[in-house]
Protein backbone atom coordinates (compact mmCIF):
# COMPACT_ATOMS: atom_id res chain seq x y z
CA UNK A 1 0.00 0.00 0.00
CA UNK A 2 1.45 3.60 -1.00
CA UNK A 3 2.10 5.94 1.41
CA UNK A 4 -0.97 8.20 0.32
CA UNK A 5 -3.34 5.26 0.32
CA UNK A 6 -2.17 4.62 4.13
CA UNK A 7 -2.62 8.29 4.92
CA UNK A 8 -6.34 8.12 3.43
CA UNK A 9 -7.03 4.96 5.49
CA UNK A 10 -6.20 6.60 8.54
CA UNK A 11 -8.32 9.80 7.81
CA UNK A 12 -11.39 7.56 7.12
CA UNK A 13 -11.03 5.60 9.98
CA UNK A 14 -10.35 8.42 12.57
CA UNK A 15 -13.82 10.10 10.95
CA UNK A 16 -15.62 7.13 11.03
CA UNK A 17 -14.71 6.79 15.16
CA UNK A 18 -15.75 10.38 15.69
CA UNK A 19 -18.96 10.18 14.07
CA UNK A 20 -22.03 8.61 16.37
CA UNK A 21 -23.43 5.97 15.04
CA UNK A 22 -26.77 6.92 14.15
CA UNK A 23 -29.87 4.55 15.06
CA UNK A 24 -33.55 4.92 14.86
CA UNK A 25 -34.85 5.74 18.45
CA UNK A 26 -38.34 5.41 19.08
CA UNK A 27 -41.02 5.19 21.90
CA UNK A 28 -44.94 5.68 22.12
CA UNK A 29 -47.05 6.15 25.45
CA UNK A 30 -50.26 6.77 26.16
CA UNK A 31 -51.87 8.87 28.92
CA UNK A 32 -55.00 8.99 30.05
CA UNK A 33 -56.89 12.97 29.77
CA UNK A 34 -59.63 13.80 29.34
CA UNK A 35 -61.40 16.42 27.41
CA UNK A 36 -61.30 19.96 28.81
CA UNK A 37 -57.98 18.66 30.26
CA UNK A 38 -54.27 19.66 30.60
CA UNK A 39 -51.59 19.07 28.45
CA UNK A 40 -48.25 19.77 29.18
CA UNK A 41 -44.54 19.01 27.22
CA UNK A 42 -41.55 20.13 28.41
CA UNK A 43 -38.05 18.87 26.55
CA UNK A 44 -34.61 20.09 26.44
CA UNK A 45 -34.46 19.02 22.93
CA UNK A 46 -36.61 18.25 19.74
CA UNK A 47 -39.02 19.69 17.67
CA UNK A 48 -42.96 19.10 19.07
CA UNK A 49 -45.73 18.31 16.29
CA UNK A 50 -49.36 18.43 18.33
CA UNK A 51 -52.89 17.66 16.87
CA UNK A 52 -56.54 17.87 18.89
CA UNK A 53 -58.02 14.75 17.02
CA UNK A 54 -58.51 12.46 19.65
CA UNK A 55 -61.99 11.62 21.48
CA UNK A 56 -59.70 10.93 24.81
CA UNK A 57 -56.38 10.28 25.92
CA UNK A 58 -53.13 11.43 24.51
CA UNK A 59 -50.80 10.00 22.84
CA UNK A 60 -47.10 10.85 22.17
CA UNK A 61 -44.66 9.52 20.14
CA UNK A 62 -40.67 10.23 20.47
CA UNK A 63 -38.54 9.74 17.80
CA UNK A 64 -34.86 9.93 17.56
CA UNK A 65 -31.70 9.16 15.13
CA UNK A 66 -29.69 8.33 18.31
CA UNK A 67 -30.12 4.61 19.59
CA UNK A 68 -28.45 5.87 22.87
CA UNK A 69 -31.78 8.55 23.51
CA UNK A 70 -32.79 7.15 26.93
CA UNK A 71 -29.35 7.50 28.15
CA UNK A 72 -28.45 10.96 27.25
CA UNK A 73 -31.90 11.81 28.55
CA UNK A 74 -34.23 10.88 31.61
CA UNK A 75 -38.51 10.72 30.22
CA UNK A 76 -40.73 11.29 32.83
CA UNK A 77 -44.68 10.47 31.97
CA UNK A 78 -47.83 11.80 34.28
CA UNK A 79 -51.25 11.42 34.56
CA UNK A 80 -53.13 12.83 37.32
CA UNK A 81 -57.20 14.03 37.16
CA UNK A 82 -57.55 16.16 34.44
CA UNK A 83 -53.72 16.68 33.54
CA UNK A 84 -50.73 14.36 31.12
CA UNK A 85 -47.21 15.97 32.09
CA UNK A 86 -44.32 14.70 29.79
CA UNK A 87 -40.84 16.05 31.06
CA UNK A 88 -37.38 15.39 29.22
CA UNK A 89 -34.44 16.51 30.74
CA UNK A 90 -31.17 16.19 29.74
CA UNK A 91 -28.70 14.04 32.06
CA UNK A 92 -24.84 16.00 32.36
CA UNK A 93 -26.94 19.73 32.29
CA UNK A 94 -26.11 22.16 29.87
CA UNK A 95 -22.47 22.14 28.88
CA UNK A 96 -23.32 18.30 27.78
CA UNK A 97 -25.71 19.53 25.29
CA UNK A 98 -22.97 21.78 24.13
CA UNK A 99 -21.26 19.10 22.34
CA UNK A 100 -24.13 17.06 21.14
CA UNK A 101 -26.23 20.07 19.99
CA UNK A 102 -27.15 17.61 16.79
CA UNK A 103 -29.89 16.39 19.13
CA UNK A 104 -32.07 19.47 18.54
CA UNK A 105 -32.03 18.07 14.33
CA UNK A 106 -32.95 14.61 15.12
CA UNK A 107 -35.43 14.23 17.78
CA UNK A 108 -38.85 14.75 17.28
CA UNK A 109 -42.43 14.44 19.53
CA UNK A 110 -45.63 13.71 18.06
CA UNK A 111 -48.45 14.10 20.19
CA UNK A 112 -52.27 14.23 19.57
CA UNK A 113 -54.66 14.82 22.73
CA UNK A 114 -58.64 15.85 22.69
CA UNK A 115 -58.89 19.04 20.73
CA UNK A 116 -60.67 20.28 23.88
CA UNK A 117 -57.39 20.51 26.22
CA UNK A 118 -55.16 23.40 27.21
CA UNK A 119 -51.78 23.03 25.97
CA UNK A 120 -48.40 24.27 27.29
CA UNK A 121 -45.08 23.67 25.18
CA UNK A 122 -42.01 24.25 25.66
CA UNK A 123 -38.29 23.29 24.25
CA UNK A 124 -34.94 24.35 24.10
CA UNK A 125 -34.22 22.49 20.43
CA UNK A 126 -36.97 22.69 17.81
CA UNK A 127 -39.85 24.40 16.15
CA UNK A 128 -43.41 24.03 17.26
CA UNK A 129 -46.63 22.60 15.11
CA UNK A 130 -49.55 23.09 17.09
CA UNK A 131 -53.32 22.61 15.43
CA UNK A 132 -57.14 21.88 15.69
CA UNK A 133 -57.57 23.18 19.26
CA UNK A 134 -60.43 24.33 21.37
CA UNK A 135 -58.37 25.35 24.66
CA UNK A 136 -55.68 27.79 25.12
CA UNK A 137 -52.00 27.08 23.75
CA UNK A 138 -48.90 28.38 24.87
CA UNK A 139 -45.76 27.88 23.27
CA UNK A 140 -41.94 28.25 23.93
CA UNK A 141 -39.07 27.74 22.39
CA UNK A 142 -34.88 28.78 21.78
CA UNK A 143 -34.71 27.22 18.65
CA UNK A 144 -36.99 27.30 15.76
CA UNK A 145 -40.15 28.38 14.57
CA UNK A 146 -43.98 28.48 15.80
CA UNK A 147 -46.76 27.22 13.73
CA UNK A 148 -50.38 27.49 14.79
CA UNK A 149 -53.51 26.71 12.62
CA UNK A 150 -57.19 26.41 13.76
CA UNK A 151 -57.41 26.98 17.63
CA UNK A 152 -60.47 28.29 19.08
CA UNK A 153 -58.45 29.82 22.06
CA UNK A 154 -56.24 32.35 23.47
CA UNK A 155 -52.24 31.35 21.86
CA UNK A 156 -49.11 32.92 23.75
CA UNK A 157 -46.00 31.91 21.65
CA UNK A 158 -42.72 33.02 21.77
CA UNK A 159 -39.17 32.01 20.01
CA UNK A 160 -36.21 32.78 20.29
CA UNK A 161 -34.61 31.88 16.94
CA UNK A 162 -37.48 31.42 14.28
CA UNK A 163 -40.50 33.10 12.42
CA UNK A 164 -44.12 32.57 13.30
CA UNK A 165 -47.31 31.50 11.23
CA UNK A 166 -50.49 31.69 12.38
CA UNK A 167 -54.14 30.62 10.80
CA UNK A 168 -57.62 30.70 11.89
CA UNK A 169 -57.30 31.72 15.76
CA UNK A 170 -60.48 32.40 17.67
CA UNK A 171 -59.04 33.89 20.71
CA UNK A 172 -56.65 36.64 21.69
CA UNK A 173 -52.86 36.48 20.46
CA UNK A 174 -49.40 37.40 22.01
CA UNK A 175 -46.35 36.62 19.95
CA UNK A 176 -42.93 37.09 19.78
CA UNK A 177 -39.72 36.15 18.00
CA UNK A 178 -35.65 37.60 18.16
CA UNK A 179 -34.99 36.00 15.28
CA UNK A 180 -37.63 36.04 12.33
CA UNK A 181 -40.31 36.63 10.39
CA UNK A 182 -43.97 36.82 11.57
CA UNK A 183 -47.32 35.73 9.17
CA UNK A 184 -50.59 36.13 10.85
CA UNK A 185 -54.02 35.27 9.29
CA UNK A 186 -57.39 35.24 10.49
CA UNK A 187 -57.51 36.13 14.28
CA UNK A 188 -61.00 36.94 16.15
CA UNK A 189 -59.62 38.53 18.95
CA UNK A 190 -56.73 41.13 19.66
CA UNK A 191 -53.10 40.71 18.56
CA UNK A 192 -49.81 41.73 19.68
CA UNK A 193 -46.67 40.54 17.40
CA UNK A 194 -43.36 41.65 17.97
CA UNK A 195 -40.28 40.79 16.48
CA UNK A 196 -36.67 41.89 16.37
CA UNK A 197 -35.59 40.41 13.05
CA UNK A 198 -37.98 40.32 10.06
CA UNK A 199 -41.27 41.83 8.88
CA UNK A 200 -44.56 41.33 10.17
CA UNK A 201 -47.26 40.60 7.31
CA UNK A 202 -50.91 40.11 9.11
CA UNK A 203 -54.48 40.00 7.84
CA UNK A 204 -57.76 39.88 9.21
CA UNK A 205 -57.97 40.86 12.67
CA UNK A 206 -61.24 41.73 14.38
CA UNK A 207 -59.64 43.15 17.77
CA UNK A 208 -56.75 46.07 18.61
CA UNK A 209 -53.98 44.93 16.79
CA UNK A 210 -50.07 45.97 18.30
CA UNK A 211 -47.22 45.39 15.63
CA UNK A 212 -43.89 45.89 16.14
CA UNK A 213 -40.23 45.48 14.24
CA UNK A 214 -36.78 46.38 14.54
CA UNK A 215 -35.71 44.32 11.58
CA UNK A 216 -37.98 45.01 8.54
CA UNK A 217 -41.24 46.92 7.57
CA UNK A 218 -44.94 46.02 8.53
CA UNK A 219 -48.29 45.11 6.21
CA UNK A 220 -51.37 44.91 7.90
CA UNK A 221 -54.85 44.32 5.99
CA UNK A 222 -57.96 44.15 7.13
CA UNK A 223 -57.73 45.60 10.62
CA UNK A 224 -61.06 45.94 12.51
CA UNK A 225 -59.88 47.64 15.71
CA UNK A 226 -57.50 49.99 16.89
CA UNK A 227 -53.89 49.65 15.39
CA UNK A 228 -50.42 50.39 16.98
CA UNK A 229 -48.10 49.34 14.58
CA UNK A 230 -44.59 50.51 14.42
CA UNK A 231 -40.99 49.78 12.61
CA UNK A 232 -37.65 50.62 12.82
CA UNK A 233 -36.70 48.91 9.39
CA UNK A 234 -39.28 49.39 6.55
CA UNK A 235 -42.26 50.92 5.76
CA UNK A 236 -46.05 50.96 7.68
CA UNK A 237 -48.91 49.91 5.60
CA UNK A 238 -52.30 49.82 7.42
CA UNK A 239 -55.70 48.96 5.46
CA UNK A 240 -58.69 49.19 7.98
CA UNK A 241 -61.32 47.31 7.70
CA UNK A 242 -64.82 49.24 6.76
CA UNK A 243 -66.67 51.34 9.36
CA UNK A 244 -63.53 50.83 11.71
CA UNK A 245 -62.70 54.44 13.33
CA UNK A 246 -61.42 52.94 16.32
CA UNK A 247 -58.04 54.80 15.39
CA UNK A 248 -54.50 53.88 16.24
CA UNK A 249 -51.02 55.39 15.79
CA UNK A 250 -48.18 54.18 12.94
CA UNK A 251 -44.84 54.99 12.74
CA UNK A 252 -41.82 54.31 11.52
CA UNK A 253 -38.37 55.62 10.79
CA UNK A 254 -36.92 53.54 8.20
CA UNK A 255 -39.36 53.92 5.07
CA UNK A 256 -43.01 55.98 4.54
CA UNK A 257 -46.66 55.20 6.32
CA UNK A 258 -49.50 54.22 4.11
CA UNK A 259 -52.78 53.57 4.86
CA UNK A 260 -56.77 53.46 3.84
CA UNK A 261 -59.72 54.19 5.93
CA UNK A 262 -63.10 54.37 5.23
CA UNK A 263 -63.95 58.14 4.79
CA UNK A 264 -67.54 57.81 5.94
CA UNK A 265 -66.45 57.12 9.27
CA UNK A 266 -65.27 60.14 12.22
CA UNK A 267 -61.78 60.28 13.00
CA UNK A 268 -59.18 62.93 13.93
CA UNK A 269 -55.79 62.75 12.02
CA UNK A 270 -52.82 63.91 13.15
CA UNK A 271 -49.78 62.85 10.13
CA UNK A 272 -46.17 64.56 9.57
CA UNK A 273 -43.35 63.50 8.33
CA UNK A 274 -39.64 64.71 8.51
CA UNK A 275 -38.69 62.22 5.53
CA UNK A 276 -41.06 63.52 3.07
CA UNK A 277 -44.71 64.70 2.13
CA UNK A 278 -48.06 63.95 3.70
CA UNK A 279 -50.94 63.78 1.19
CA UNK A 280 -55.01 62.41 1.91
CA UNK A 281 -57.62 62.10 -0.96
CA UNK A 282 -59.99 61.49 2.05
CA UNK A 283 -61.96 64.84 2.64
CA UNK A 284 -60.41 66.24 6.31
CA UNK A 285 -61.70 69.15 7.96
CA UNK A 286 -57.49 71.08 8.11
CA UNK A 287 -56.80 72.49 11.42
CA UNK A 288 -54.34 75.58 11.49
CA UNK A 289 -52.35 76.63 8.64
CA UNK A 290 -51.48 73.72 5.80
CA UNK A 291 -48.14 72.52 5.69
CA UNK A 292 -47.11 69.70 2.75
CA UNK A 293 -45.24 68.11 5.44
CA UNK A 294 -47.92 67.74 8.17
CA UNK A 295 -51.78 67.03 7.94
CA UNK A 296 -53.93 67.81 11.30
CA UNK A 297 -58.05 67.93 10.55
CA UNK A 298 -61.20 66.06 11.35
CA UNK A 299 -63.14 63.48 8.84
CA UNK A 300 -67.11 63.40 9.63
CA UNK A 301 -66.68 66.00 12.74
CA UNK A 302 -63.70 63.96 14.24
CA UNK A 303 -63.42 61.12 16.46
CA UNK A 304 -60.58 58.93 17.63
CA UNK A 305 -57.02 60.02 16.90
CA UNK A 306 -55.36 58.25 13.98
CA UNK A 307 -51.38 59.17 14.70
CA UNK A 308 -49.41 58.81 11.49
CA UNK A 309 -45.59 59.42 11.71
CA UNK A 310 -42.67 58.94 9.11
CA UNK A 311 -39.03 60.31 9.28
CA UNK A 312 -38.02 57.95 6.70
CA UNK A 313 -40.21 58.65 3.93
CA UNK A 314 -43.75 60.25 3.40
CA UNK A 315 -47.32 59.28 4.35
CA UNK A 316 -50.44 58.77 2.22
CA UNK A 317 -54.24 58.73 3.18
CA UNK A 318 -56.20 56.78 1.20
CA UNK A 319 -59.74 55.79 0.87
CA UNK A 320 -60.96 51.96 1.29
CA UNK A 321 -61.17 50.30 -1.87
CA UNK A 322 -63.30 47.07 -2.68
CA UNK A 323 -61.27 43.90 -2.21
Amino acid sequence: MTRSKILLALSVGIVLLATPAWADFKTERRLALEPGGTFTLSADVGGITLTGDSSSGAVVTITSRRDDFEELFDLQFEETAGRATVTVKRRGGWLKGFWNSDWNDNTHFVVHVPSQTTVSLNTSGGSIDASRLTGRLGMRTSGGSLRVESVAGDVDGRTSGGSIRMRDVRGNVTTSTSGGSIDIVDVRGSLRATTSGGGIDIETVSGELYASTSGGGVDIRGAGGRVEAHSSGGPVTVWFAPGNNRGGELTTSGGGVRTEIDPSVALTIDASSSGGSVSSDVPVTVQGRIDRNSLRGDLNGGGAVLRLRSSGGGVRISRTAAR
